[in-house]
């Protein structure tokens, strides 16, 4: 039959949300309008302080609202289909039948949080490594960690069960989103945000419900499960001037859609440096992971489309170390009396680093420490007279960002694997030539940058 006439694609970020409208045209999918918002949505963990990390649901909306209202009235009264992606690993609370409040907002309806905790986010620390090893091991082949939706649910039904009471439903918060469009009584899962809250057997695409059960893990909560790709329902009103009916996507992971929206060959692997870093290519076709984790391995497997998976090598550490050193560099110009804006700091550092093909100053750049290895710390050696200008050491921390994820997925096994180009993204990537080079150097494959990831065209496209 024939394509949607127009989808609607939504990415719900950990920084913001991005709404992109999509149409079919003679040669294929088409990017129309889109609109970004940022969520400013942090909020206060009272319970899990210091390492809590927390997000005002209320405000994801917000912005999800604003992006929504600034798309073209005539273009969304098209929409046939919604996808809808977002941060994994994250875990709402709400309660099924009061989960969010309708009104009339503008060209149509929209819906306000109601009874919805906080967004406890996939950065969330409160589930120390003593707190994550006293927890039954899951039967799954992802270890679990801190941030992981199950890890949240545990780390609540020990400290506060209180909390737990008042709510009946959880999900990611695209699930969330999903849940509420279509009037779900029951909150419906894709296999890879499943797989990303632990406990998730994708052999079988089941809940470990007896390990948990035998825990006192309330598993009332865990969602249904279906394939992404598939239908979750349709919706029950005109949403901002959307058709009432119009079909919703089952909520899907960001950083699949993000990989879907640029991967076009098996042997391409896709780079990706932005907050984070990633390295990724897809598996052979009938790839099956290991029943059980490695948890001292670099790689993870992540479920991407049609039972096919991701080899992911995910960086804790990619333009949030750069963007340190560069608040430490302005830290230092004010204790010394002179002040420097950050946003000046960039160029400039870029620009001496240019100047200096090489540099024999190693650094070890893992401030953030990384999931397989939660205790290790950044180091720098080989530290020589000559080689203390600012261009030396950020032309040495850049290869150390690049030589770090070269070291969770060495070349030999991207060579096994058959890749034969890699695809550069993301925005710490585009806006640093240092970068770009110590990539170039590092990988002996092709390198072609400008391809747009983009989570929200990525979920659409799904569609």
């Amino acid at each position: 039959g024939p394509g949607p006439t127009c989808v609607l694609g939504i990415d719900l970020g950990t920084t913001s949300v991005k709404a992109a409208l999509v149409t079919g045209t003679e040669r294929g999918l088409a990017l129309a309008q889109s609109c970004s918002r940022e969520t400013q949505a942090h909020s206060d963990s009272p319970g899990a302080a210091p390492q809590g990390m927390e997000q005002d649901v209320q405000k994801i909306l917000r912005a999800l609202n604003e992006c929504l209202a600034a798309l073209p009235q005539q273009q969304l009264q098209q929409v046939t289909h919604i996808g809808i992606s977002g941060q994994m690993h994250g875990v709402v609370f709400w309660k099924s039948d009061k989960g969010c409040r309708w009104s009339e907002s503008g060209p149509g309806p929209a819906f306000e949080a109601d009874q919805v905790s906080h967004l406890v986010t996939w950065q969330d620390g409160r589930c120390s490594p003593t707190f994550l090893t006293s927890l039954p091991l899951p039967q799954s082949h992802v270890s679990l960690a801190t941030g992981f939706g199950c890890a949240t649910v545990f780390w609540y039904s020990k400290n506060s069960p209180d909390f737990l009471k008042a709510y009946d439903a959880a999900g990611t918060i695209q699930d969330y989103v999903v849940a509420m469009l279509c009037d779900l009584k029951k909150p419906l899962m894709s296999v890879q945000n499943a797989a990303s809250w632990g406990y998730f057997n994708c052999r079988n695409k089941s809940w470990n419900t007896d390990i948990l059960k035998k825990s006192g893990f309330p598993v009332h909560l865990l969602p249904e499960v279906g394939d992404p790709g598939s239908i979750a329902g349709r919706t029950t009103c005109a949403w901002h001037g959307i058709p009432q009916g119009a079909k919703v996507g089952i909520a899907l992971g960001d950083f699949q859609c993000s990989v879907y929206s640029c991967l076009t060959e098996r042997t391409d692997a896709v780079l990706n440096i932005s907050t984070s870093a990633q390295l990724t290519i897809s598996m052979p076709l009938g790839f099956q992971p290991p029943e059980a984790p490695d948890p001292s391995s670099a790689v993870t497997y992540f479920p991407y489309f049609n039972g096919d998976y991701l080899a992911v090598a995910a960086s804790l550490n990619g333009g949030n170390v750069l963007a340190t050193f560069v608040g430490m560099v302005a830290q230092w110009a004010q204790e010394l009396g002179f002040q420097v804006q950050e946003s000046a700091i960039y160029p400039r550092i870029i620009q001496a680093a240019l100047a200096q093909n090489h540099s024999k100053l190693s650094v070890h750049p893992t401030i953030f420490g990384e999931r397989h290895l939660p205790e290790l710390l950044a180091s720098v050696s080989s530290i020589g007279a000559s080689e203390l200008s600012l261009g030396h050491v950020t032309r040495a921390l850049c290869r150390g960002l690049v030589e770090n994820l070269c070291s969770m997925f060495p070349v030999q096994h991207l060579q096994e694997l058959g890749v034969s180009r890699i695809l550069g993204s993301g925005s710490a990537l585009a806006r640093n030539e240092v970068l770009r080079q110590e990539v170039e150097r590092i990988f002996p494959f092709p390198v072609v940058y400008g391809k747009d990831v983009d989570a929200a065209v990525g979920a659409a496209m799904v569609m």
